[in-house]
């Protein structure tokens, strides 16, 4: 008999909308193992503040892609106030009316999986579960508490903060599994002494370990969706970034770098690829400081990122060094992509559980100073093409590790853990 599995995600849209595709990407492949899988998400698509209902419709169907998605009502917002927090808790509320209805007039879920873009999505997934007496997976993307502590607007001793840590706390005892993406973030239970071997009432056993990855069939596929770049194109080296241009990501560092690599050698250049809030002013600096060999290319549409990380020489990701907790791992898609493109990465953070280290692919650098980054781009610029092709062999290779159909297979294991 098929089982129905409904995942909570808020932020979760089919590949033809913007916003986490993980959900859907796992749909599609657990489809072909036998599940039915639907998605419910918020209706206010986060990435690109568009509000798929504009009436006073509870929720709407969207059955145009491989898996179902359940657009659950919610409020438009931008930024981080109080608009962001009223989408959430609407988000939140609005999932039990939904569920009960498409309950009755579609189908009963068998499980249901829980998504942490906010704790919200996986307090609902516990809650409603249990109405309908169901096992409850939740999924752990970043630990918020922790995330917020470390960005330094709430501290955890705080009253507000102690009660943060308490509710997620209850999430990992209530759930009846726990999926976190980065390889270490068991440790996390542990450090709190969370867990049973230390007195705890949290059992590790229920904890399993999935990372994000990259759809490699589907990534080979968008790289024949060439870019007319005459700079992608030229006989230079290129040192490639592609992602958004906030203060996070810290695209100063590149620049800086770039000032340095410009007074050795006129044969690198970087070429930066994405929008955001410090685009002008970065183009500014381009300008004002004639860092020459620096290029900002603006937005590209998704589809084309595969094709450019081919088409690079080295790719770098870019992290803040003390906004994050980089011990546990890493589970960002964009290194995966780096890797499944066959071409060395550079991190400006060295994190734990590193699959940089892990498979030899490039360098992560340890305070992640331009001059570091220089440096690091001059090492694999001298390299000799024996050296080069090694690397780039290890990150496809390392890739393979993280395809989603070999990380469904993961998530099969688990499901039907809960569901004998």
């Amino acid at each position: 008999m098929t089982k129905n599995i409904w995942i909570f995600h808020h932020y979760a849209t089919p590949p033809t909308m913007n916003g986490f595709t993980r959900p859907y990407d796992f749909g599609v492949k657990l489809k072909k193992m036998g599940y039915n899988i639907t998605v419910f998400s918020a209706s206010h698509l986060h990435f690109s503040n568009i509000n798929l209902i504009t009436d006073k419709s509870l929720y709407m169907l969207n059955e145009e892609t491989q898996i179902p998605f359940v657009f659950v009502r919610t409020p438009s917002s931008s930024g981080n106030g109080i608009g962001r927090v009223n989408n959430m808790v609407a988000y939140y509320r609005n999932l039990f009316k939904v569920t009960k209805s498409f309950a009755k007039n579609v189908q009963k879920p068998d499980l249901i999986i829980g998504s942490s873009p906010h704790p919200l999505s996986m307090v609902a997934a516990i809650k409603i579960a249990k109405k309908f007496d169901i096992p409850c997976i939740n999924e752990v993307r970043d630990f918020w508490p922790e995330v917020i502590f470390l960005g330094g607007k709430l501290k955890e001793k705080s009253l507000f903060g102690q009660l943060l840590v308490k509710g997620e706390h209850w999430i990992y005892k209530k759930s009846d599994a726990l999926i976190f993406l980065k390889e270490g973030d068991y440790t996390y239970i542990s450090d709190r002494k969370w867990d049973s071997f230390q007195g705890g009432d949290i059992d590790l056993d229920k904890c399993f370990y999935i990372n994000n990855g990259v759809d490699i069939k589907a990534f080979d596929e968008l790289k024949k969706n060439g870019l007319y770049d005459v700079d992608l194109k030229s006989n230079k080296f290129n040192v490639v970034y592609t992602g958004a241009i906030r203060p996070i990501n810290n695209i100063d560092n590149l620049l800086d770098a770039a000032k340095i690599i410009q007074s050795q050698t006129s044969n690198i250049q970087f070429l930066i690829y994405g929008d955001g809030n410090q685009m002008n002013r970065l183009k500014k600096r381009v300008l004002d400081e004639k860092i020459n060999n620096v290029k900002m290319k603006g937005y590209v549409e998704k589809k084309y990122i595969p094709y450019i990380l081919s088409e690079s020489s080295i790719n770098v990701l870019t992290y803040s060094q003390n906004k994050y907790n980089w011990s546990r791992g890493n589970s960002s898609n964009k290194l995966f992509e780096y890797m499944a493109s066959g071409k060395p990465i550079i991190s400006t953070v060295k994190m734990g559980y590193s699959p940089i280290e892990k498979y030899n692919c490039g360098i992560s650098l340890e305070n992640g100073l331009p001059e570091e980054l220089a440096e690091a781009v001059m090492k694999i610029y001298s390299m000799s093409d024996e050296t080069y092709n090694k690397i780039n062999d290890n990150a496809r290779k390392g890739a393979l590790d993280f395809d989603y159909k070999k990380l469904a297979e993961k998530l099969y294991t688990v499901l039907e853990s809960q569901l004998q």
